[in-house]
């Protein structure tokens, strides 16, 4: 089977959807070794490498017109190489598909991850939405197949856009294999030098957004911060939310204890980009905390899960779809309950143990196989 993908994020997403594409990647090469793989991109960086990969190969732009305009080339001309391609399957991973792809012999597959823009419309600009909206509905009414990746992201499809049921499959994401590998205490030692990692901190992954709720957890960091005063490392970037959790903490005397990774000349090495040093910046942790106040699956819960740490997670949305009885949740707007939880998980080393022990049983619901296998299921079904 010839499989294509839209690799755009693959090459240009440092988190969320790059992480997404490039899981899904290395786990089918690793349980259908027998495929082809090819993922075609508007350019081509650092963040992938598809040498990497058993049969993978990349496409990017040859033409004049595809150089000079990649989105026209990822929205339309881009079908003319999936099928100069002979690709049997096209996987649009990103909500959305080229057009014109259905007058094609190409079987399509597109993942949704979420409707966030509907159910928050206020968070997004009204060219956004409209964008997000149109892209989507399109992609779904000509997709083969559609794939939701969580429970909730499926109910609002078909709440919001009426897709079909029968038309929709929920597979769970695993994460990236790299989170499953125990570092050595060399390797973590180094990775605590080279980022100026702090001796114990909490940890928070994700864009700096309203939606991701940082600001939560400075406000519950500052609630607390003569009982507890362990920093709060970040993964992740943003704008006008990390200059204001930023100037909350300066105000109330915490600058030391926000400590934003993305801000180190180190983060723009390779071993940061590509997340290579993560899965050590994680198992030194306390616990992650992930606030946000809706997402479509929350790949960070099942990072930390496999990683070895405790999980605390707000309540909305899929995050206790993924988080189980691992984890430990609130209410994203209770500051108080976010404080009273970190004191909890930082103090309490038995609490840690049995939820680090439920967290390894969690994820065996997320594992590489069974993602490849419901993956493979819904190709096979179209073909």
């Amino acid at each position: 089977m010839r499989i294509g993908f839209d690799g755009k994020r693959a090459y240009q997403n440092k988190t969320g959807l790059g992480n997404y594409i490039r899981s899904l990647i290395a786990i089918l090469t690793s349980q259908y070794p027998q495929h082809d793989y090819t993922l075609f991109a508007p350019k081509k960086t650092s963040l992938f490498n598809d040498r990497d990969f058993k049969n993978t190969k990349s496409i990017f732009p040859v033409t004049l017109s595809g150089k000079l305009f990649p989105a026209f080339w990822r929205s339309r001309l881009m079908v003319n190489d999936i099928v100069k391609e002979k690709i049997d399957i096209f996987h649009g991973v990103s909500n959305q598909l080229p057009r014109g792809i259905q007058n094609t012999n190409v079987k399509t597959v597109v993942t949704v991850h979420d409707l966030i823009y509907e159910r928050f419309p206020e968070t997004y600009p009204f060219d956004q939405r409209y964008v997000h909206r149109w892209k989507i509905k399109y992609a779904c009414k000509i997709a083969d197949a559609v794939v939701a990746i969580s429970n909730q992201t499926k109910a609002d499809l078909i709440h919001y856009y009426h897709v079909p049921e029968q038309k929709i499959t929920v597979c769970y994401q695993s994460c990236n294999p790299i989170f499953q590998c125990i570092i050595s205490e060399d390797e973590k030692s180094n990775v605590k030098k080279r980022y100026k990692l702090p001796d114990q901190y909490f940890l928070f992954v994700s864009s700096i957004a309203p939606r991701k709720n940082l600001i939560s957890v400075c406000e519950a960091m500052i609630r607390i911060k003569n009982e507890n005063n362990f920093p709060l490392v970040v993964i992740g970037n943003g704008k006008k939310d990390k200059e204001k959790a930023k100037q909350l903490m300066a105000d109330n005397g915490m600058s030391d204890k926000l400590i934003l990774l993305n801000e180190l000349p180190e983060s723009k090495d390779a071993d940061f980009t590509t997340a290579k040093d993560f899965p050590a910046i994680y198992q030194q942790a306390i616990a992650l905390v992930y606030p946000s106040i809706f997402e479509g699956f929350g790949a960070p819960l099942l990072e930390a899960m496999y990683s070895g740490i405790p999980v605390i997670s707000s309540n909305t949305s899929c995050l206790p779809e993924v988080g189980g009885d691992a984890a430990i949740y609130f209410d994203p707007f209770d500051i108080k309950a976010i404080a009273e939880n970190l004191i909890q998980v930082s103090t309490d080393p038995q609490l840690r143990k049995l939820m680090i022990e439920k967290g390894f049983e969690q994820v065996k619901k997320f594992t590489q196989a069974q993602y490849a296998k419901d993956i493979m299921n819904v190709y096979n079904k179209i073909l």
